[in-house]
């Protein structure tokens, strides 16, 4: 895995527990998974961009605007 054995995600885990204390590792584990959830999503959707060609007088009419 990364080419980190267990002793090296020992040390990992010693300085996060450290850094951040036990209490807010609950909550970092919880936002970690909702990126990575919410990353799997946006790869696996199509893109929602439209790309079909407007018609001549449409831009006018969403603005309010009529064009003659």
């Amino acid at each position: 895995m990364f080419g980190l054995g267990m002793p090296e995600l020992v040390v990992l885990l010693v300085i996060i527990l450290i850094i951040f204390g036990a209490g807010k590792l609950p909550e970092i584990g919880s936002g970690l998974g909702k990126a990575i959830r919410g990353f799997k999503k946006g790869m696996s959707e199509p893109d929602a961009i439209d790309v079909t060609p407007k018609e001549k007088g449409e831009e006018g009419r969403k603005e309010g605007i009529e064009k003659h």
